[in-house]
């Protein structure tokens, strides 16, 4: 078994209703991807679940001088950032795409998988 992030693309900007344009939205997502965890626990390929504070809140650690410099911010520019993970264990690539593809319907994202490890 492998383990692989199923990271959720989300835009830079949240308003009142986080990333989605209205409560319902919000609401529809926030019920849909519930669901999908819980599906990925009942079947034992769940390891973790996350969401991230929007990019404007991170800040950036240089610590390859001699002295660590912080930055405030994200480290590049762009339009979109991630916006949470799912962590799975899985036999598979094409098992995690197929999940992925469940979890970008869910949460109405894109979703960026990438192998844990050295695998």
């Amino acid at each position: 078994m492998a383990q692989y992030a199923l990271m959720v693309w989300g835009p830079s900007e949240y308003g009142e209703f986080g990333s989605y344009p209205s409560a319902e939205e919000n609401a529809a997502q926030l019920e849909a991807t519930g669901a999908f965890t819980a599906r990925l626990r009942d079947e034992g390929s769940f390891v973790f679940v996350n969401g991230l504070a929007e990019a404007s809140a991170s800040t950036v650690v240089d610590g390859r001088g001699p002295a660590p410099i912080f930055t405030d911010g994200p480290y590049v520019e762009s339009k979109e950032y991630i916006a949470g993970l799912w962590i799975v264990e899985v036999p598979d690539l094409d098992e995690a795409l197929r999940l992925a593809a469940e979890a970008s319907s869910a949460c109405r994202r894109k979703i960026e998988v990438r192998p844990m490890g050295g695998e």
